[in-house]
């Protein structure tokens, strides 16, 4: 009982974590909502457990969640199919990936974060990925496979329990979308 009183935000975030993984393999609009109320409990867990990165990302998956709801909106009477990233991209993504997690890791370094080379990997990949989730590319399902095996791994260093089970489904998850949206190209 004690530990659903210290983690009901977790537990709840988490709740709807599944609920926008189901959305997400859907392709469902719905999928942005119900990412922005989980976002909203995941900044406090995140900042409470030392996992400031994935906090900050919490907070910038806020404005990917208005974001993306208001860009598939805006296209619901147009043809919004998903497709894959174009080969002029690849390269400049996995630029800012890099780049992305190398600043991350050296200014979680100065915060003394403990797991500060997981938290900046798996931050990257998640912000790249959900720009790609905006524009509906297939290969952004890779990424979060990644992320989220990364993520798995520093949450049970962190003891956050209830999103170990998360991230451990978004990894699976990730895997069956990937396949999911690929036969959809």
């Amino acid at each position: 009982m004690n530990f659903l009183q210290t983690h009901w935000q977790e537990i709840v975030g988490a709740a709807f974590g599944f609920l926008y993984l189901y959305f997400e393999y859907k392709a469902d609009i719905k999928m942005w909502a119900v990412g922005f109320v989980c976002s909203l409990f995941y900044v406090y867990v995140f900042f409470n457990s030392q996992v400031y990165a994935y906090a900050g990302i919490s907070v910038y998956y806020l404005f990917a969640d208005a974001y993306g709801w208001f860009s598939w909106r805006k296209r619901k009477d147009e043809v919004f199919v998903i497709t894959r990233v174009p080969s002029r991209l690849i390269a400049p993504l996995a630029g800012v990936t890099l780049v992305i997690a190398a600043i991350l890791y050296f200014v979680l370094r100065h915060f003394d974060s403990p797991v500060a080379l997981g938290d900046s990997v798996m931050t990257a990949l998640s912000i790249v990925a959900i720009y790609m989730l905006t524009k509906k590319y297939v290969e952004q399902w890779l990424l979060l496979i990644v992320a989220n095996i990364i993520s798995v791994a520093l949450f049970v260093k962190q003891g956050l329990y209830p999103s170990v089970v998360l991230y451990a489904a978004f990894a699976v998850g990730s895997v069956l979308g990937y396949f999911k949206w690929r036969r959809e190209v």
